[in-house]
């Protein structure tokens, strides 16, 4: 079994890839940075243990979940309280105390969550390496997990990130399936203020240990390879060198199919379940009107379709990912409001000036065939207006 030991310097790699790797989504970049410098501000400068799933530890996955925009400029105090409240209600559901964590997705925030969990417990967890996606998804059924049928979802646990035992709100949910716990989630998070610690799924004696065999491993270390390449070159790479290097670190098909244009317009909400929907404007020109290439990016949290105005069907599809980067400042980003903003000036309506890059990243296998994945996504993709057909595997 491999395992790894990943310091602050590997947490900042994680983060900087999971930026690109997220398709948009998994939390603000702007806020991971925030935190990993408050983490270290602390003093924490030790290890955390990174390694396969051994079939034999109480584990689960943990996250936050909601609206990025809601959770907008998180703490590392935020976090902090929410990751303890949320192990706290779990472990009193289950009755087991938990020995590692896994992250639900990946994303600057959501892979960044079970390696703080573990850096602040005193060594008591450990992280899986690797996530239910290989993305970062809007619902928790579009999830590995969610497309097990051993590995049920319930208990969940939700808890707010109040410092103060007697001021936290927590909730305990149990369903049958992945999508009417994502259905009841919906309610308690908007209820909490928009955003919530979440801890489910939870793998132990009780179901034989089954998260074995259920998740997408080694993507923690793909997100810090391709950290570790953009934090270390000297000029940012070009968005074709950025595609290699995710096909080469990930063996997933990538494909820049959006090069250096500027993003001109933004329309952002968020929904009674705590999800942002929006759409993106992409134009080869800083102007609109100077433009003679436009694309639209529709995103639920993650970016799920884009397409050409030119072209009659889109140019990508959830599952596969529509991941940012930017040659302006080497990075890539989500859609959260303080990450757009490097882009995207919202006050005067216009595009800053910094360019952005598309990369499409087909979905890892295991993803497409979980059962009710693609299926998933195909109902949200009917809700946002497209009912053609959905990619294959």
């Amino acid at each position: 079994m491999s395992g790894f030991e990943y310091g602050m310097a590997d947490f900042q790699a994680v983060a900087a890839g999971a930026a690109v790797l997220a398709s948009g989504g998994g939390g603000s970049y702007q806020d991971a940075l925030a935190i990993l410098q408050q983490l270290a501000d602390s003093g924490w400068n030790g290890t955390v243990a990174v390694q396969d799933y051994d079939g034999a530890t109480n584990g689960c996955v943990l996250a936050i979940i909601g609206s990025p925009d809601a959770a907008d400029n998180l703490t590392l105090a935020n976090v902090a309280n929410a990751i303890r409240n949320t192990i706290t209600v779990l472990e009193a559901s289950t009755g087991f105390s938990l020995g590692c964590v896994i992250p639900v997705e990946i994303g600057p925030i959501n892979s960044l969550v079970p390696l703080i969990a573990a850096a602040l417990s005193n060594g008591k967890l450990w992280v899986v390496n690797g996530d239910g996606a290989g993305r970062a998804v809007p619902e928790l059924p579009q999830t590995t997990f969610g497309g097990s049928p051993d590995l049920a979802p319930g208990p969940c646990a939700l808890a707010s990130d109040e410092a103060a035992a007697s001021a936290v709100e927590s909730a305990v949910l149990n369903a049958s399936s992945a999508a009417k716990v994502e259905t009841l989630a919906g309610g308690v998070v908007a209820g909490f203020g928009g955003y919530s610690g979440i801890a489910l799924w939870p793998s132990n004696a009780g179901n034989g240990y089954a998260l074995s065999g259920n998740y997408i491993a080694g993507t923690l270390t793909q997100a810090r390879a391709l950290g570790q390449l953009l934090l270390n070159a000297a000029t940012p790479p070009t968005t074709a060198e950025v595609a290699f290097a995710i096909a080469a670190i990930t063996g997933r098909a990538a494909t820049a199919t959006v090069t250096n244009f500027y993003i001109t317009a933004v329309t952002q909400s968020t929904s009674s379940a705590s999800l942002d929907s929006g759409i993106i404007r992409l134009d080869i020109a800083p102007v609109p009107s100077d433009s003679t290439q436009t694309h639209y990016l529709y995103n639920l949290n993650e970016n799920l379709i884009l397409y050409s105005i030119s072209s009659a069907a889109p140019n990508t599809l959830a599952p596969d990912s529509i991941c940012y980067y930017s040659e302006s400042t080497g990075r890539g980003f989500s859609n959260a409001s303080d990450d757009l903003a490097a882009y995207f000036n919202a006050a005067t309506g216009k595009s800053t000036g910094n360019t952005v890059s598309v990369i499409e990243v087909t979905a890892a296998s295991q993803l497409y065939k979980s059962p009710g994945v693609v299926a998933s996504f195909a109902g949200l993709l009917r809700h946002m207006g497209y009912a053609g057909a959905m990619p294959a595997a």
